[in-house]
């Protein structure tokens, strides 16, 4: 299977989520299903179903977190430079706009827009790969064309 492109801190903050699941969710919702089989009738027993569908999205993320950190390849950002590539911080100035906004290229799993982390895979990410700072970029986003004027690029 292909490597799944990950920052050191998106693998770290997936380990901790993961551990997060095991060490507390997990034996909680344990518990909690336990005791709702101890109020009897689990037919009609809310809490019991409750649970129990907790649980299925508990388990079903512990198995996803475990494949992606299974496939997973670190990226170091601060060992790079040069045009902009995975793990860069990029710095932009809306040309319509002047709004500036400052983003970094990160994998599809820690990707946040409202962190400022932007997935790789996007249509500004893969319209930056490969500029230099002064470079112009045209989008196509589900908003209409934009276009960007890169300011910096850094690597942290």
């Amino acid at each position: 299977m292909d490597k799944i492109l990950i920052t050191r801190a998106g693998f770290t903050a997936l380990e901790a989520e993961l551990k997060q699941l095991k060490s507390v969710e997990r034996p909680a919702i344990i518990q909690a299903i336990a005791e709702a089989r101890e109020l009897g009738d689990l037919k009609e027993n809310a809490e019991y179903h409750s649970a129990r569908e907790k649980q299925g999205f508990i388990e079903g993320r512990i198995k996803e977190l475990e494949g992606v950190i299974g496939l997973a390849e670190v990226i170091d950002p601060a060992s790079l430079s040069g045009p902009i590539k995975f793990g860069a911080t990029v710095t932009v100035v809306d040309e319509d706009t002047d709004e500036e906004k400052t983003w970094q290229i990160v994998g599809e799993h820690e990707a946040s827009i409202e962190k400022g982390l932007l997935n790789v895979k996007s249509p500004i990410a893969r319209a930056m790969i490969g500029k230099e700072e002064g470079d112009s970029v045209e989008v196509n986003t589900p908003g209409g064309q934009k276009a960007y004027e890169i300011l910096s690029i850094s690597y942290k």
